[in-house]
């Protein structure tokens, strides 16, 4: 996968960086999609509740297998396909019982590899292989990491993405998130090996605002740009940055201000935060 630069022969391609494709441009699976609803940043009541969302092409969804709850059967990768609701690439794979299914697709993965989700204790780890992280060897990476057994993969899902296994001691597992963060797990929780594909995916340049707009955000607009009706940092005389902490328009601390419940039950299982501070027992 490599960074690629067009000639410009419009305004548009002077700035445009895009990674290569090395994607299948084929149609996606008819039974593993699903129409989306577009909410526009709106809630029920048709009200703002997250701003600068709307617009965009339309999408359909891709059903992934999170869970791989296909133990002990082989499946060999069909296509890698491009999906418009992620950074990640997917894999297409079958099973041998005949069964499609999509999974996040990780790097080096290619199409006529074979993937397997297993239980049993393996001498061999190649990309893809998916087990509990008590059978997985200290130091290697992993990604689609289950916070619990069974619920599914959460940690380390888009493009480029991978957590380390730093320790496993009975039935904790220790892992380094891609923050940086030290965090326990239960040992018993699914990851699969490697580390997820598109990792150019962060070195992109859209090259203008419309390609913006194309994934359904729009304009963000600073809030020393704007009057003081519609933002606590806005007006003043010139050019000015506030003269106060930056703010959201309701208030809220935007920096430096932690966010995350103090009584939180999952705080226990953090040993170190993604700041390098060590959390308080």
């Amino acid at each position: 996968m490599a960074i690629i630069k067009r000639r410009p022969l419009t305004p548009a391609q002077r700035f445009l960086e895009l990674s290569r494709n090395e994607v299948d441009n084929k149609r996606p699976e008819r039974s593993l999609t699903q129409s989306k609803h577009r909410a526009k940043g709106r809630n029920c009541y048709g009200r703002i509740t997250s701003r600068r969302r709307g617009g965009g092409h339309k999408r359909l969804y891709r059903i992934i297998d999170f869970k791989r709850d296909i133990v002990d059967v082989p499946a060999t990768v069909i296509a890698i396909e491009y999906d418009p609701n992620r950074t990640a690439f997917l894999a297409l794979v079958e099973y041998q019982t005949g069964q499609k299914r999509y999974i996040i697709a990780p790097d080096g993965l290619k199409k006529g590899d074979t993937i397997l989700t297993t239980s049993k204790r393996q001498s061999e780890f190649p990309v893809g292989l998916c087990l509990p992280l008590k059978l997985i060897p200290p130091a290697m990476k992993i990604h689609s990491l289950e916070m619990l057994p069974g619920r599914g993969a959460q940690i380390a899902r888009g493009a480029g993405a991978g957590a380390q296994l730093v320790a496993v001691e009975g039935d904790t597992a220790t892992v380094k998130m891609p923050s940086g963060e030290l965090r326990l797990f239960n040992a018993e929780c699914k990851a699969v090996i490697g580390v997820v594909g598109n990792v150019e995916q962060r070195n992109q340049s859209l090259g203008k605002a419309g390609r913006n707009r194309w994934l359904g955000k729009r304009p963000r607009v600073r809030g020393v740009a704007m009057n003081p009706v519609d933002h606590p940092m806005g007006g003043g005389e010139g050019k000015t940055s506030g003269g106060g902490h930056p703010v959201s328009p309701w208030g809220q601390l935007a920096k430096s201000y932690p966010t995350r419940a103090k009584s939180k039950p999952s705080n226990s299982m953090i040993l170190l935060r993604r700041n390098g501070k060590k959390v308080k027992k």
